[in-house]
């Protein structure tokens, strides 16, 4: 049946500004009707009411782990975890095994990625191999259909490739997305070099590795032009830097994360390995000083960077564990819990900052709820509260497990097809 008729849904589309109750007729993947009382016989209904329908979301920075790691997570159990977190878009990073840095690897992907129900997109690696030397050709992965590039887990030391780089994506207007610790201000990896680091007699990364990288690249891309992404920030000082960036007019931009503007240093207590993650989670007053980033526009992307490791690999001591967490399953719930319930942002806001805002940067069309659009949908309950206790994903390593938390996905659509469904 390709009728699909939503009824009483309160909807909640930053592209539009529209915040009402409307109904929602969806035939052949698009968006054919709106208004109040619509009716048509031969479709669908799913009874929104009492629920938010608000446009598909997008996270721009996720580990799908394939090819190479597929033992953690593949394209499907990827593509599964990301539709029952509401998400119709994702952007996966290069870091797989091999990496991302040849257009026969990319079509490779992307052919795995057509056979799922949401919209995979794989970005490029920026140097060759991940290793900091050489630039991959970027003229061709952008014409294979990378929507932009990116060493995700690995900083880019050589100034002058960097410089090369920023050049050649402002050349192509694709984007750069860059991963901000200078190893030398690294002791250990995954913890904040703090309080709690010098509790557990483990070195720590401390804000310096971040900041340091973060200052130079806001002043590359002020020179250069290029469009670029602090991703996942984690220091008070580096959302100070971008903040100045921008009001110095560099096509800068900034991801947060739900753990870094959720958790503070003190979760590794309490979760061990299952809080280690690069960079660290900080003070409160990073945590405060990310979600102030937020409120004014700094940061202006919230992403995952969902991560899943095996529960072998995270029953290691601290020092030898992976970091990383998962995060497409819990990220819309703790935006509500974290961000919109204690008002520091709205619904709207919210979600511009997981929707429509990745998109642009990716120079991608936000979705949408309008006439003639692609029906890309999550469809929640902002107010009733649920717990994580069992995930799509292949991985389930979250301090998030088990929390309660507001926000309970009942439904995503992705091009008018309903790829996730929890039951009432």
């Amino acid at each position: 049946m390709s009728l699909l008729l939503l009824k009483n849904g309160k909807v909640v589309d930053p592209v539009t500004q529209t915040e009402e109750v409307k109904d929602l007729l969806i035939d052949q993947g698009t968006i054919v009707q709106m208004g109040p009382t619509l009716s048509a016989p031969d479709a669908k209904v799913l009874d929104c009411t009492g629920f938010v329908v608000a446009p598909g979301l997008m996270d721009a920075h996720v580990h799908f782990r394939d090819p190479g790691y597929t033992e953690k997570e593949d394209i499907l159990t990827g593509a599964a975890a990301a539709a029952r977190g509401g998400f119709t878009t994702v952007v996966c990073m290069a870091n797989t095994r091999p990496v991302v840095d040849n257009p026969q690897i990319l079509a490779e992907i992307q052919k795995k990625a057509r056979a799922t129900n949401v919209q995979i997109l794989q970005a490029s690696a920026i140097t060759k191999g991940l290793k900091g030397k050489e630039l991959v050709d970027m003229e061709a992965m952008a014409a294979a259909g990378a929507p932009g590039f990116t060493d995700d887990g690995i900083p880019l030391l050589d100034e002058a490739l960097l410089l090369e780089a920023m050049n050649k994506a402002r050349e192509l207007d694709m984007p750069l997305s860059l991963h901000e610790e200078h190893p030398l201000f690294v002791q250990a990896p995954g913890v904040h070099q703090g309080a709690v680091s010098k509790k557990l007699g483990y070195g720590g990364a401390s804000r310096t590795a971040e900041d340091l990288m973060v200052a130079r690249d806001c002043m590359l891309a002020l020179h250069t032009g290029a469009s670029v992404c602090i991703q996942h920030i984690s220091s008070k000082n580096s959302v100070e830097l971008v903040r100045l960036a921008k009001h110095l007019g560099a096509d800068i931009h900034a991801e947060a994360t739900p753990h870094h503007f959720t958790l503070t240093e003190e979760a590794v207590l309490t979760y061990g390995t299952l809080a280690r993650m690069n960079p660290p989670v900080r003070t409160e007053e990073d945590r405060m000083a990310i979600i102030e980033g937020l409120k004014d526009g700094t940061i202006d992307m919230i992403v995952t960077d969902h991560a899943p490791h095996t529960a072998e690999e995270k029953a290691r001591p601290l020092k030898s564990a992976p970091s990383g967490i998962t995060g497409l399953e819990t990220s819309l719930a703790l935006g509500i819990h974290s961000l919109v319930r204690p008002g520091y942002l709205t619904l709207m806001q919210l979600l511009t900052l997981m929707s429509q805002n990745p998109a642009r940067f990716y120079r991608l069309p936000p979705a949408r709820i309008a006439k003639d659009a692609t029906a890309d949908l999550v469809i929640f309950s902002e107010e009733e509260m649920w717990t994580p206790h069992t995930f799509a994903s292949k991985a389930s390593n979250t301090p998030f497990k088990d929390w309660t938390l507001p926000g309970k996905i009942y439904y995503t659509i992705c091009a008018g097809q309903i790829v996730y469904y929890a039951a009432k």
